[in-house]
């Protein structure tokens, strides 16, 4: 296939677009580099099979030929990103949501759009089914984010109705593993990037709110699946193991043998408190189910991190 990755130079778009031509797909990577590094795709640099295109997909996707396949990552998507880029953020979901599906729409190709857990908000229901609507403050900080997946999974379902579009949602929890930004203000990568320099390490709130941490690698089999499929969605992809995150905070001292201390700070506002997803419907649609375990994929992170070049000050 001819894929398109939009977003492809990020730290999950980078995965995709080496994934996909590992097994032999042509990928198209469009990014503006806002949030993520050319460095993340360099290795793809020296194969036929890929090609870089730098651009800003809110202002259209610039890709000549045939398209079999668009996959739209494109977005910032840590709160140290959407935040300082709230306006972007909310552009992308909407004008770039709809360069990608007009994309795929005008080649009869295949459509995958990568939303969030965040649509779930706060959520009212634990664990959280794709049937659930959520609970999303539409006009907090967080919003920017939340409502602009939101706004992208209506346009997604509205293209495939009015216009026949090919298209599919997956919704992605909390993803981490190599090529995470320190900085990037997510729990894994802060988490590591503080034990490792020896920084306290940040907790917001008493530690008691969870999360579920999918490994990267079995995240982008999920989405691989989902591109090769004709399903509708959404479908949650993440991992259905559930972690406070006073409990993370101490296995990453204890994998990392850190003497870090850990600080409490005050939580954030519409930090959810609860995050687990139900994945029935990815795995009986798409025969997915991650296999890497938390202790497993934070020791592969911690060994990548362990060989990459120190951060400029």
């Amino acid at each position: 296939m001819r894929v398109v990755v939009t977003g492809g130079a990020g730290f999950l778009g980078s995965h995709l677009c080496g994934l996909l031509v590992g097994r032999g797909d042509e990928v198209v990577c469009v990014d503006n580099f806002a949030t993520s590094s050319s460095a993340n795709v360099e290795q793809l640099f020296a194969s036929d099979g890929f090609l870089m295109v730098e651009a800003d997909v809110v202002a259209g996707i610039p890709v000549d030929g045939a398209v079999d396949a668009v996959a739209h990552l494109a977005s910032p998507a840590s709160p140290a990103d959407y935040l300082r880029l709230p306006l972007e953020t909310l552009a992308v979901g909407s004008r770039g949501t709809e360069a990608a599906l007009d994309l795929a729409a005008a080649n009869g190709a295949r459509f995958v759009m990568a939303s969030t857990s965040e649509v779930y908000g706060e959520p009212l229901v634990h664990p959280q089914p794709e049937s659930y609507w959520g609970n999303v403050n539409p006009i907090g900080p967080r919003s920017v984010y939340d409502e602009a997946k939101r706004f992208a999974e209506a346009l997604t379902s509205a293209h495939r109705r009015s216009k026949g579009t090919r298209s599919g949602i997956v919704r992605i929890f909390n993803t981490y593993g190599p090529r995470m930004r320190p900085e990037d203000g997510r729990v894994i990568s802060s988490f590591l990037d503080q034990a490792l320099s020896g920084a306290p390490l940040t907790i917001f709130g008493d530690g008691t709110q969870t999360r579920s941490f999918c490994y990267v690698e079995d995240l982008i089999r999920g989405l691989v699946a989902m591109i090769d499929s004709d399903e509708e969605g959404p479908i949650n992809l993440g991992n259905p193991d559930e972690h406070g995150i006073l409990e993370v905070a101490e296995l990453v001292l204890k994998l990392t043998g850190s003497s870090s201390e850990i600080e409490h700070r005050p939580l954030p506002t519409d930090d959810p408190t609860r995050r687990r997803p139900v994945i029935a419907r990815a795995e009986t649609a798409l025969g997915w189910r991650p296999v890497v375990q938390l202790e497993e994929g934070l020791g592969r992170t911690i060994e990548w991190l362990r060989h990459q070049p120190p951060t400029a000050p």
